[in-house]
């Protein structure tokens, strides 16, 4: 099929532009991703019958690539099932519940519950969507008991799992990040850095990931709820979770209850269980791909060609077998675990569907390119000490608009590589880490961000709920963060970035404190 091409018009902005702003208009997500997939696909094609084979071949191309299947998605869907099954069967032998009368005897406030769920992120860095669905399963029931929003916990997950893996160069994330500056450095003919070392320098450059992290534990520390999510947390106050006017939020099944007499270990067993096999798989699957191209097996090399999805299931099925083992001894009856399926099915399939169409509108997104529209815009003469503040809100954007932070890796990298190399070589590692920050951010924002999918589904929140009550806590780290690049570009100095960022930091907290606690609370809150 010919497509129409739109990477040097402003027209490529309009899809996602359409499905952002309906999703925050009409807080339908399903029926604004659709809109902007039809505008998408009526620009490609020029017609409504063209439109529509095109959206149908995209849609296939989803699970089917040319002649074998897309296993890099079906892997991830097939996970997000098998997670479900793995919720509806500890909540179904008890475990859940029995985890979170356990937690309860031990964690004794609102402010425990928080830092159980903000440090759990230590544990489960190795990737963000594991990160989100694992902790989001496990520290779900304790944070309801002490009537913590769903909004908050979707926060709490979302806002520590990218940060962490964007910094941890032993992750999905690390291992990706690694082997694109790599390229970069082995193009442009750097010696005095390996890529290794080129990430570690350039983490203390992450501004946004940094003071992201620094901003949960201040509102774990001293409740600080800006925005919409005063209302969510203190509905949750009253017992209201979730806002239930808009249904049963993707992740959760309100019908299943417990029926066994579970223990303790009928969660936490399944739970470890994910986490090793999870982490071995992810080593393996990396090994063998070494081992085909002959090199040597190392930690950084084995994440770095590592099969994520197909890890997941792994460990997903592996978990399921240990559920399915520790029910038997319950003796439950058989149509209460077949009951498992569906309730599991019917818990995931608002996820299924939401991350169906941002797949779907990201290779729209694609085909009229979005991506090379807006990084062209960064091609434009600048002083060279805007570089790094420039870079950083492009890269926001572009990944707000793409709903991908690896995609606006790829390309916003090597770009700015190439800019910042012809005008002032000396800030290019604070470029590339202006890059990542940008990334991290716009995919906090952006509401067909996949990650931002999957940690609504973790927390059992909607969808639309996370992205609104996020979105002022990452306004107020990315503007300290382009005050930050904009002295670091000036200066030079890493130092004196930190430090601004921190000044920033020191200034609005205190102030945002301030006005929350002279607004008129809705309810009493405890920490």
């Amino acid at each position: 099929m010919e497509l129409s091409q739109y990477s040097d018009s402003l027209l490529s902005v309009l899809p996602p532009l359409v499905a952002v702003s309906l999703a925050v208009i009409t807080r339908r997500v399903v029926l604004s991703l659709g809109l902007g997939i039809a505008v998408g696909a009526l620009l490609l094609t020029g017609n409504l019958l063209s439109a529509g084979q095109y959206i149908g071949q995209s849609a296939l191309a989803i699970f089917w690539d040319g002649s074998a299947p897309n296993w890099g998605s079906v892997n991830i869907l097939l996970f997000l099932l098998l997670l479900g099954f793995l919720i509806a069967l500890m909540t179904l032998t008890g475990g859940s519940r029995a985890f979170a009368e356990w937690a309860q005897q031990r964690i004794k406030s609102r402010r425990q519950a928080k830092a159980m769920t903000g440090l759990l992120v230590f544990l489960f860095f190795i990737d963000d969507y594991f990160h989100s669905l694992a902790v989001g399963t496990i520290c779900r029931p304790v944070t309801d008991r002490y009537r913590i929003s769903r909004a908050k916990l979707a926060y709490l997950l979302d806002s520590t799992a990218a940060p962490i893996c964007v910094i941890m160069p032993v992750s999905s994330w690390g291992a990706y990040i690694v082997a694109l500056i790599g390229g970069i450095l082995a193009a442009h003919g750097i010696q005095q850095h390996s890529a290794f070392s080129a990430f570690m320098t350039m983490v203390p450059m992450n501004f946004y990931a940094l003071f992201t992290l620094l901003l949960v534990v201040a509102t774990i520390i001293r409740p600080l709820d800006l925005g919409a999510m005063a209302q969510h947390e203190a509905q949750a106050q009253n017992g209201m979770l979730y806002d239930q006017s808009k249904g049963t939020p993707p992740g959760v099944s309100e019908e299943l209850q417990a029926v066994g007499e579970g223990q303790v270990r009928d969660l936490v067993l399944p739970i470890l269980t994910l986490v090793l096999t999870t982490i071995y798989f992810m080593l393996a699957t990396g090994a063998d791909v070494l081992a085909q191209n002959a090199k040597a097996f190392s930690l950084l090399g084995a994440f770095e060609n590592t099969n994520v999805g197909l890890s997941l299931v792994y460990g997903a099925l592996s978990a399921l077998a240990v559920a399915g083992g520790l029910a038997l001894r319950l003796g439950l009856p058989v149509r209460d675990c077949l009951s498992v399926l569906r309730h599991g099915f019917a818990a995931m399939w608002p996820a299924l569907r939401i991350l169906l169409l941002a797949w779907l509108i990201a290779a729209v997104i694609r085909d009229v390119q979005t991506g090379k529209y807006l990084a062209s815009m960064a091609q434009l003469a600048m002083p060279f000490w805007l570089l790094p503040a420039v870079l950083f809100v492009l890269a926001g954007a572009m990944a707000f608009s793409t709903g991908t932070s690896w995609g606006t890796f790829g390309i916003m990298l090597p770009l700015g590589a190439d800019l910042v190399m012809a005008t002032e070589p000396a800030l290019l590692l604070p470029a590339l880490s202006a890059v990542l920050a940008g990334a991290v951010f716009g995919d906090h924002c952006s509401p067909i961000s996949d990650t931002t999918i999957l940690s609504s589904t973790g927390a059992g929140s909607h969808h639309i709920d996370h992205v609104l009550t996020q979105l002022p806590y990452s306004l107020l780290v990315a503007l300290g963060s382009i005050a930050g690049y904009l002295v670091l570009g000036a200066s030079g100095s890493v130092w004196l970035g930190l430090l601004t960022c921190s000044l920033w930091f020191a200034l609005a907290l205190p102030l945002l404190h301030h006005y929350q606690l002279r607004r008129p609370a809705l309810v009493p809150c405890a920490a």
